[in-house]
């Protein structure tokens, strides 16, 4: 849903919007437009990851970039305008005043000192100035806190004489955004005793991280050492060669993996089931639907017919095939598959669906999970290709495992773990031959499926799977 907010006549906000479903945040990876780039309505301005996957945001209306309000590498919360836009330039009007202070901007201005890797906010702008003044609050400054403020901001500036400070913050209560406030609960750091270095007198992230670090400290009592758990990869100090340990932040897609596995194993009571079979039929008829000529232009693997198997062993078991409705104490049945294929990307791991997978045809089937895994590989996978899942594939036999325990997708009933397929000696027609072997484990959720019905539908896997021509006779 697109959120643009019309500050004027000439100047347009647009606000980070709600991408996925209810997610609450966003990670600005990459900025594809600068202040002074002219945009069209539906241009790509940049690229933000959420919780589920890397997503582009369009701009919804025609005009000049004026100002990017967050750099790269910064979570904003939903609703918080992430650029503004003049959408008539050369007219005569005031451009708009910068964000107030329950909005400020956490990256200092550009200057001779400006750390390398950091975007501006506003690249070859100053701080445009406001043709009104904010309301005073309440109980002055001390005159040191506001000589302290101005000696920073002409620092920043880069001369002698300090520009003006207004509003400058009293001693109790320094400026800072609240996730900059909680970087430095965290780390043990009295705001107090940070020197800010941002627009008004705001601190920002790499103050406290400053702060935190004696060799890089530009506070006057500096803190011990400590490692930050929140902040960007590209803000933390440089680890010193004696370093043993890395910390990376939890975020984006690994934050939303760990939450949601955490109340999956803690809410659903799962079974997990195995059994041992001989796919080489299977593998026999991979080989021959390669060669086919309907199944041209498709990737055809063993995932493509143990898909199919499970779509068959449903079809058979419709019962499994369900949901559970905490709130209104309901057994959910669905008449339809949104078949979950588990996905490893660089950015963690997804479990993008096939919608309506019941009705594909075998080539079908095939292309619709060659796509699903090419855009997984590139980063592209958008939220609604994540959401309404149903049942899920995890293939571990990639990865050379011959099975495990996996957890459930929330919201679903099962999830079958496939492991690697290896020739191994087994009883074939009375005799011991190599065989193509492999093991798959089936978890369930106990509340909507009983072991006899996760028993039936993992021995209708392993049935067809023995023997592939069973998908004509069951199908």
């Amino acid at each position: 849903m697109t959120t643009m907010t019309q500050t004027s006549a000439r100047f347009r906000e647009f606000k980070m919007p709600d991408v996925g479903e209810g997610l609450t945040e966003a990670e600005i990876l990459k900025w594809f437009v600068q202040p002074g780039d002219t945009v069209t309505d539906g241009q790509v301005v940049c690229e933000v990851e959420t919780a589920k996957a890397a997503v582009e945001l369009p701009i919804p209306f025609d005009g000049v970039v004026h100002e990017l309000r967050f750099s790269e590498g910064t979570t904003v919360d939903v609703g918080q305008v992430i650029i503004t836009v003049d959408v008539a330039p050369g007219s005569e009007e005031e451009a708009p005043a910068p964000a107030p202070a329950q909005e400020p901007v956490e990256e200092p201005e550009a200057s001779a000192e400006e750390p390398k890797g950091r975007t501006p906010v506003l690249v070859g702008y100053g701080v445009a100035e406001s043709s009104t003044k904010r309301r005073p609050r309440k109980g002055a400054a001390a005159p040191e806190a506001a000589a302290v403020a101005a000696a920073v901001q002409a620092e920043l500036n880069g001369h002698g004489s300090a520009a003006p400070v207004i509003d400058a913050p009293p001693v109790s209560r320094p400026l800072a955004k609240p996730p900059v406030r909680k970087l430095a609960k965290d780390l043990g750091i009295d705001l107090a005793t940070v020197v800010p270095t941002g627009r008004d007198g705001i601190i920002t992230r790499e103050d406290v991280h400053a702060a935190a670090a004696p060799a890089e400290a530009a506070a006057p009592a500096p803190v011990p050492a400590a490692e930050p758990v929140t902040a960007e990869p590209s803000a933390a100090p440089a680890p010193s060669a004696s370093a043993r340990e890395t910390r990376i932040p939890v975020k984006g897609v690994r934050k939303a993996i760990a939450q949601a596995m955490v109340g999956s194993a803690f809410t659903a009571p799962h079974v997990t089931e195995f059994v041992t079979i001989d796919v080489t039929r299977t593998m026999k008829l991979v080989a021959e639907l390669k060669e086919d000529k309907e199944m041209a232009g498709v990737r055809v693997n063993p995932l493509l017919i143990i898909a199919k198997a499970l779509l068959v062993a449903i079809k058979r078991n419709p019962e499994v095939n369900a949901a559970w409705d905490e709130a209104n104490q309901e057994i959910v049945q669905k008449h339809y598959v949104n078949l979950g294929i588990a996905a490893a990307t660089p950015r963690g791991l997804i479990v993008p669906n096939i919608k309506d997978a019941h009705d594909k045809t075998l080539p079908q089937l095939a292309a619709a999970l060659g796509e699903l895994v090419t855009t997984a590989r590139d980063g592209k996978t958008s939220p609604a290709a994540m959401a309404g899942g149903t049942v899920t594939i995890t293939n571990v036999g990639v990865f050379g495992v011959d099975t495990g325990t996996p957890i459930l997708n929330p919201g679903e009933s099962a999830i079958l773990a496939v492991g690697a397929i290896k020739l191994q000696p087994w009883v074939h027609k009375g005799k011991v031959k190599p065989r193509q072997v492999t093991t798959l484990a089936l978890s369930f959720d106990h509340r909507l499926v009983d072991g006899e019905l996760g028993s039936k539908v993992l021995a209708d896997v392993a049935a067809i799977l023995e023997q592939p021509k069973r998908l004509i006779t069951w199908a």
